[in-house]
């Protein structure tokens, strides 16, 4: 059986026997696939180390897109990149992978195109850069002041926030390359963000096109694909053959 989830963000209390009982019936060739911001690989630490061995306790295996808090250095550096059922994959634990993006993913007689990323929305109040402070107690130190005068949406480059949030030409190609090895048709597509026109639809219009959302537009109109899953916005919501999740377990029939 195969489940998906919306954004995770290190908490892997949904995972918990008695929140999903039927884990029960599962086993390791039973996957539950994350819509981005897993944030089971952010900054090593005790806590950190903790989730993922209980995550990895699990009968099931974890696979996820990555969203836009992740830290992509660790992902592309710390882990094997392996084929996960043929698709390019950071092995994360034996049974948890960072499926990469643009890569399909062939499961139980049905395929998955994954492509992660999204551009954060809690930065309007700017990404601090540790390079530009003479020590960690100056940049603390600003950071305190941002905070005391009400300026809450930043993030730190290199701790809390990474550019390769957003992909990049060759990640966007590279996935338009890989539909079209598919003949444009796949089964499901599991994204952080949404296409740009669902975006508007849901928000009217309080989230403007970026790169992503607008390709996204564009694998919309040239792929056929059953239901498309995807996170980021903290919500549970359908719509057409779109379904945003965030907490909800979905089963994919």
């Amino acid at each position: 059986m195969i489940w998906v989830t919306g954004d995770t963000h290190g908490d892997f209390s949904r995972f918990y026997a008695r929140a999903f009982p039927v884990q029960k019936e599962m086993t390791r060739a039973d996957t539950v696939i994350v819509c981005g911001d897993f944030g089971g690989v952010w900054q090593d630490c005790p806590d950190e180390r903790a989730g993922l061995k209980t995550l990895a306790a699990k009968p099931f295996t974890t696979v996820f897109a990555d969203g836009n808090h992740e830290n992509f250095d660790r992902l592309a550096s710390e882990f094997d990149t392996v084929d996960f059922h043929g698709a390019k994959a950071h092995r994360i634990r034996d049974n948890i992978f960072h499926i990469c993006r643009g890569e399909v993913m062939e499961l139980e007689g049905r395929t998955f195109w994954f492509f992660g990323g999204a551009r954060s929305h809690d930065i309007s109040d700017g990404i601090l850069d540790p390079a530009e402070f003479h020590s960690k107690e100056a940049l603390r130190a600003r950071m305190k002041q941002m905070v005391c005068t009400g300026h809450y949406m930043f993030r730190i480059l290199g701790e809390s926030w990474w550019p390769d949030e957003m992909p990049n030409d060759e990640e966007m190609q590279h996935g338009l390359q890989t539909l079209a090895a598919h003949g444009n048709k796949v089964d499901y597509i599991v994204t952080h963000c949404c296409p740009a026109f669902v975006a508007a639809a849901f928000s009217a219009g309080r989230y403007e096109p970026d790169e992503l959302t607008t390709y996204f537009n564009r694998v919309n109109d040239e792929t056929e694909f059953t239901r498309w899953f995807f996170g980021h916005y903290h919500a549970n919501w359908r719509y057409d053959n779109f379904n945003m999740i965030y907490e909800r377990m979905v089963r994919v029939e």
